[in-house]
């Protein structure tokens, strides 16, 4: 199944032409949201193929995702991207956290911070659980997985090397674009997908799910053995090489460009980036981040 998420917030399942709202044609208002899907059942949908499909615009669309309890980012998991951000592979998991407020949908604008010139792309395949669990063993990890998205793990790069922790940089309101849909794994593979990121129609990452250097059983097994995973929960699995601070000259996003991250059956999100226009109430932590120009990103 492929579900979506509304503007007005209406969990929907997502047809060619159209939508079924899964709360008005269940008649549960419960299956309205996705964690009260989650916690209900996803079989409670499949019986709903037969009901009323309603056009679609796609602006209408928000984050398929609306209220994850925790969002778990796993970084320099391709080697390309570690080499380019001059790191060598190591066997640890690097992992952090953002915050549900950075949270747009698939077709919203990217906001820019007034206070950074060094706003950068990272396209990502994302995956949510479905199944609580906590020690969970690889090999039966997948069966812990709802579905899979598309994210753009937006960057403020001078604010994420400014400390020893990448938080504020990783955490900016209005930079984590996800969607369009959220596909249940039973109609994916994740092992070997392409993933593709563009900027104003240019290539710039290009990579196959099968050259993580953690795959998504081993994230999940390691994310487990740590915290207690639950429906709802979201991770992000990692950017491939080509990120644009790494770049000679670097390609960083300024007002007005457009970025693009496709993953094959998954889909494919479409974000513009525009200056937010919001004043700093002070321009000293600007300016204390502008001070870090060293490599360190993910």
């Amino acid at each position: 199944m492929r579900l979506a998420r509304l503007s007005d917030g209406r969990l929907v399942l997502a047809r060619r032409h159209g939508f079924i709202d899964v709360a008005a044609a269940s008649g549960d208002p419960a299956l309205g949201t996705l964690n009260g899907l989650l916690r209900a059942g996803a079989e409670r949908v499949r019986f709903l193929d037969g009901a009323d499909v309603a056009p679609l615009d796609t602006r209408d669309l928000a984050s398929p995702v609306d209220a994850p309890a925790k969002i778990i980012c796993v970084g320099r998991n391709y080697s390309d991207h570690m080499q380019e951000m001059g790191h060598e592979t190591a066997p640890w998991p690097e992992t952090f956290l953002r915050l549900p407020t950075g949270l747009i949908g698939p077709y919203a604008d990217i906001q820019r911070p007034a206070v950074t010139s060094r706003l950068d792309y990272e396209g990502e395949l994302a995956l949510v659980i479905g199944t609580a669990g906590r020690h969970i063993p690889a090999d039966r990890a997948l069966e812990h997985v709802f579905g899979l998205t598309v994210a753009n793990d937006v960057s403020v790069r001078d604010w994420q090397h400014r400390g020893q922790q990448w938080t504020p940089g990783k955490n900016f309101d209005g930079t984590l674009p996800l969607g369009p849909h959220l596909v249940s794994i039973d109609r994916v593979d994740p092992s070997d997908l392409a993933i593709e990121t563009r900027v104003n129609g240019e290539v710039v990452q290009s990579a196959r799910t099968s050259q993580l250097i953690f795959d998504l059983p081993h994230i999940i097994e390691f994310v487990s053995s740590w915290t207690t995973l639950i429906p709802g929960d979201l991770i992000l699995t990692g950017t491939p090489g080509g990120v644009g601070v790494a770049r000679d000259p670097p390609l960083l996003l300024t007002d007005g460009d457009m970025v693009e991250v496709e993953v094959q059956d998954v889909g494919a999100i479409r974000n513009l980036v525009r200056d937010d226009g919001l004043a700093p109430a002070t321009e000293r932590w600007a300016q204390e981040a502008a001070g870090a120009r060293t490599p360190g990103a993910r």
